[in-house]
């Protein structure tokens, strides 16, 4: 059995691994839209024009900012109160309704 220092030393490791994982997700996120925004105002072709680009621009960090706000939440889920909350009363909420059932089939 391992002891209960290997167990939290793992269960850290692990915390900092995703942490790990988000921030790089982060920093990729955010060069490869600079690349696509410059690329689509012709920087690279030598066209490149100053305005307001189209909204069509924005579709890949719009749909793509959506998974990385979920990936921070998964991550840092621990930070947010009301996240664990929900999570406690769910759990709670399936525990009962297990024992209720369990009752109900066992009470006759």
């Amino acid at each position: 059995m391992e002891s209960f220092e290997d167990e939290k030393y793992k269960e850290a490791r692990k915390k900092v691994k995703e942490i790990k994982g988000f921030y790089t997700h982060l920093t990729i996120y955010i060069l490869v839209n600079l690349f696509l925004l410059l690329a689509q105002l012709g920087l690279f072709s030598g066209n490149f024009h100053v305005g307001m680009p189209a909204w069509s621009y924005f579709t890949t960090p719009f749909f793509w900012g959506i998974g990385l706000m979920f990936h921070g939440l998964k991550v840092f889920k621990d930070q947010f109160g009301f996240l664990k909350e929900w999570e406690e009363r769910k759990i709670k909420e399936f525990i009962e309704k297990e024992e209720q059932q369990y009752n109900d089939t066992f009470k006759n």
